[in-house]
């Protein structure tokens, strides 16, 4: 993993310090304590939502998956184009929205705990 990790930090390295930390059986992949984007099995995946799903899906890019207690399970990341990872520039561009994505996430979720809050 560490070659692969020093080629994602290089290639997203116009979009800013990028870190990879271990989880899910693969890489969380975060920028200013936010996860962006993920690497599991070799693969890149991004973070994805209703304002940028539409770039994925116009490439035919998958969600990723995982069986959890034999259901099928998907998570708001879908594979990163494969163009990105030879583009430095348009790795920034898929990073910026997905970071974006990601951000609009973390308000949606600290909303619902301002308005349910643990006892």
């Amino acid at each position: 993993m560490n070659e692969l990790a020093a080629y994602i930090e290089d290639i997203f390295a116009l979009f800013g310090p990028v870190s990879l930390r271990r989880m899910f059986g693969g890489h969380g992949i975060f920028r200013d304590g936010v996860m962006f984007g993920l690497v599991f099995d070799g693969t890149l995946y991004l973070k994805a939502d209703a304002e940028n799903i539409a770039a994925f899906e116009q490439q035919g890019l998958e969600q990723f998956t995982y069986t959890r207690q034999g259901k099928l399970v998907g998570l708001s990341y879908y594979r990163a184009p494969d163009h990105l990872m030879e583009d430095p520039h348009d790795a920034v561009r898929w990073a910026q929205g997905s970071f974006a994505a990601a951000l609009r996430a973390d308000r949606k979720r600290a909303q619902r705990t301002k308005r349910h809050p643990a006892f």
